[in-house]
């Protein structure tokens, strides 16, 4: 009798001890797998605004004042129906040789948005039949655009000769034609050596001999020509001279 009621006591201990260890062990992952995805979740929304902010508020290049749109490409309100607008003086190259290359960098932007501004501007004024409002500065952006293209122009040539030691971007070298003209020939990469290339070697860099005479006289025109032209220019100074002689005299 006291052997069943201990063998049915370890039983009932038996089971209890079981469902205790699988209800923890329950209570255990799902509080685990609500871990994990409130971790998710707050990366997830962590980087969506991360996102949402450099998107938003974060820009690359600054340049001008913040407008989206076709605005873009039409003057600012304030300038609408004047006659005039006052404009500073173009860049000077000696002013830009200063600027470091980023900024060279940004002002080749800045420059670039106000000349398709400028154009539209002169477009709508030509569909409108009126006078475009300061057509110069045009001029002047054109002016700017060019010589902020010598300095970087410059300034590769330099770092080039400090590197290479070639004065041009493309090597190269001056050559005659097959009809005796002096040309500047680029050097270009090939897969294969000059002399195992059969389609370099089907262009003629030679002189024949039976065309060295009209190479004579293509020279002998060109410098007859520049003759006639500085005699007539020298006759138009004359005549001048007679018709002003005052100007002349004071020039």
């Amino acid at each position: 009798m006291a052997a069943a009621l201990t063998r049915s006591i370890t039983v009932v201990c038996r089971q209890f001890q079981r469902f205790v260890t699988v209800s923890s062990y329950t209570q255990t992952q799902y509080a685990t797998q609500a871990l994990s995805k409130f971790h998710s979740c707050q990366r997830r929304q962590t980087y969506d605004s991360w996102w949402f902010r450099s998107s938003m508020n974060n820009r690359a290049l600054h340049t001008t004042c913040v407008r989206k749109g076709l605005e873009e490409f039409f003057d600012l309100p304030e300038n609408w129906g004047e006659q005039t607008v006052k404009s500073g003086a173009p860049w000077t190259a000696k002013q830009l040789r200063v600027k470091s290359n980023e900024d060279l960098h940004k002002l080749w932007y800045i420059l670039l948005k106000e000349k398709n501004m400028l154009l539209t501007l002169e477009q709508e004024a030509k569909r409108q039949c009126v006078q475009m409002p300061s057509p110069e500065r045009i001029k002047k952006v054109e002016r700017s655009i060019q010589r902020l293209d010598t300095v970087v122009k410059e300034r590769e040539d330099s770092l080039r000769l400090l590197q290479t030691g070639q004065e041009k971007a493309r090597p190269g070298a001056w050559r005659r034609n097959v009809f005796g003209k002096n040309f500047w020939y680029r050097f270009r990469e090939h897969p294969i050596p000059w002399h195992l290339n059969s389609r370099y070697k089907r262009r003629r860099f030679f002189e024949p001999s039976h065309v060295a005479p009209y190479t004579r006289l293509s020279l002998e025109k060109y410098l007859r020509t520049k003759m006639q032209k500085e005699k007539k220019e020298k006759r138009n100074q004359k005549k001048l001279a007679v018709i002003f002689p005052k100007k002349t005299a004071h020039a």
